[in-house]
């Protein structure tokens, strides 16, 4: 029953979330903050994560292709579909979830309990519309960005490790990438990352506008909102998996 309910009051929250903005320039504005603050500042975590993986599955490709039949640019080929499938999309969506999803649910919980979203109430503000919109245009917007990101410094970091680690010759690597290239694997990646743009900025506003108590029901909040996310995002990456590629 207490899921039922959770999922319940879930949806209602959702609902007046999208609800008519007040005033479209003030969503504007604050949609354009949420994109500086959970868009541009991942850039970092995307980039250095995302050139250690694209170099190591580089290195682990190389030495798991040990027939001599099999063609070394391979490599790139394996590289670029492991990025363009799964990395890029899924488990780039499981680190956002950790700075995001924790940052999201750390700041509105903080709110809820000094009382700021009850000062919004009083004032005629629907609260949840002025403050979870923004960040779901936000994540759902700029998220695909970050997806692109991670799948360029991924095949960069493939590209360093073949030079530094002399893996396979730089060009086999280049032509293993470009080897029969399908552009549906960029849309496919895309709009996974859509779909868990709007899970992880729903269910980490869900948590931290529900916190009641003090900072250590907050903390709480941020750690529900984490493992909740990467829970739906696991979830979603197989049903979507099997919708879009069936």
């Amino acid at each position: 029953m207490r899921l039922l309910e959770q999922i319940g009051t879930y949806f209602l929250f959702m609902k007046r979330a999208f609800s008519r903005p007040e005033k479209f320039s003030i969503l504007y504005r604050q949609t354009m903050r949420e994109i500086d603050k959970i868009g541009i500042n991942s850039f970092p975590i995307v980039v250095i994560v995302s050139l250690f993986v694209g170099a190591v599955i580089t290195i682990q490709s190389n030495y798991n292709i040990e027939n001599p039949l099999l063609p070394r640019y391979l490599v790139g080929l394996t590289v670029r579909d492991s990025l363009l499938l799964e990395f890029s999309s899924t488990m780039v969506a499981l680190i956002l979830a950790g700075k995001v999803g924790s940052s999201i649910a750390s700041e509105l919980g903080m709110m809820r309990i000094t009382e700021q979203i009850d000062a919004l109430e009083v004032m005629g503000i629907n609260s949840v519309s002025y403050l979870v919109m923004p960040k779901i245009i936000a994540a759902v917007v700029f998220f695909p960005v970050l997806c692109l990101l991670s799948i360029a410094m991924g095949l960069l970091g493939g590209y360093i490790s073949c030079i530094a680690a002399n893996v396979i010759a730089p060009s086999e690597y280049i032509y293993g990438i470009q080897y029969e290239f399908r552009p549906y694997y960029i849309s496919y990646s895309l709009t996974k990352t859509a779909f868990y743009a709007l899970i992880i900025t729903s269910i980490a506003s869900y948590f931290g506008y529900h916190v009641k108590g003090g900072a250590v029901e907050v903390g709480k909040s941020s750690t529900k909102a984490v493992v909740q996310s990467s829970i739906l995002i696991l979830l979603a990456n197989l049903i979507l998996t099997k919708t879009i590629l069936q």
